[in-house]
């Protein structure tokens, strides 16, 4: 018997119009939109993965159809190529929208005669409530910095990602002229969407910053004057300006040094800094101000947290809530 012949592997179809296109729509995206730096790379990220599946599936660039699409949602979501592992509903949701957003751009470019995405389903996204620690904790984690160069350093981190709930990006993003310590307000010049916003910064955290910008900013910045650290407000060991995994590692530290089990990112202590402040009676409205939030229904899951703890409360209180 001859030996049985392999299936022919399926070459990738290199679609060089479709890099073309995936340029304009970023270039769009970046320059036409005002989308941020970020929102760009995961538009090309997302899109990078589209394209694999389109090639090695043998689906061309204008012959794309929904049912083509669905498919590579499924195959996101259970983990085959080009997925290595299977993607959260959320991930796969994000990914959809990316793709979505590409061929509506190429749709109303005249690129195509229609958008092969708009029948196709966004997958179901599971609320989760996001993750606050207590106050007990958070003060632990504030004291945790020594008073030495970067102790300065870390404490205004720490104080100005919880005192004023910043993202990570919006904090190393931050230069020295965008605090004023005076009023006591820093001014998030890049929020998501390239939007600007005045925060206000508490007693704890203007001394914490006070504190690090009158000695220990200084000696940083002598350590290295590069064009990229200028007048940035953190200063990484170096004295460039600090990174988001260098900000990352600063928490993970302080976290570890003030024994806390759970783990605490900078988004952590930006989920505690809105628990924190509609446990104390603060209006959503004001804190979807301090948060950068374009709709108040990403502020609202929020309430969901403080609604869980006022429960918790009334059933530990209360001496009816268990009869």
């Amino acid at each position: 018997m001859g030996r049985a012949r392999r299936p022919p592997v399926k070459k990738p179809i290199p679609d060089r119009k479709f890099d073309r296109w995936v340029d304009e729509f970023l270039s769009h995206a970046q320059f036409e939109r005002g989308l941020s730096q970020n929102t760009v790379e995961a538009y090309r990220r997302d899109l990078a993965m589209w394209r694999r599946f389109c090639e090695h599936s043998g689906v061309g660039s204008t012959s794309v159809t929904s049912r083509d699409v669905t498919e590579y949602l499924e195959r996101l979501r259970d983990g085959r190529p080009p997925a290595s592992q299977p993607y959260q509903p959320s991930t796969v949701g994000r990914m959809l929208v990316s793709i979505r957003s590409f061929y509506r751009f190429l749709a109303q470019e005249g690129e195509l005669e229609a958008n092969p995405t708009v029948t196709v389903g966004v997958p179901r996204r599971t609320r989760s409530l996001p993750k606050a620690i207590p106050l007990a904790d958070v003060e632990r984690l504030l004291e945790s910095p020594a008073a030495d160069l970067l102790g300065r350093r870390d404490r205004a981190i720490l104080e100005m990602l919880y005192g004023a709930g910043l993202r990570i990006s919006e904090l190393v993003d931050l230069d020295v002229d965008d605090v004023d310590l005076t009023r006591g307000l820093v001014l998030v010049v890049k929020g998501k969407g390239s939007k600007s916003r005045q925060v206000p910064l508490g007693r704890a955290a203007r001394r914490a910053v006070e504190s690090y910008l009158g000695s220990a900013r200084p000696a940083l910045a002598r350590r290295g004057r590069t064009k990229s650290s200028r007048g940035a407000l953190f200063l990484n060991a170096r004295g460039g300006r600090l990174s988001r995994q260098g900000c990352w590692k600063v928490l993970k530290g302080r976290a570890k040094a003030a024994g806390l089990d759970r783990t605490v990112s900078p988004h952590t202590l930006r989920h505690s800094f809105a628990t924190h402040m509609l446990d104390g009676g603060a209006d959503i409205r004001v804190v979807q101000e301090l948060l950068g939030h374009a709709s108040l229904t990403t502020t609202q899951v929020y309430t969901l947290v403080s609604d869980s703890r006022l429960r918790e409360v009334y059933e530990s209180s209360h001496p009816r809530a268990k009869g």
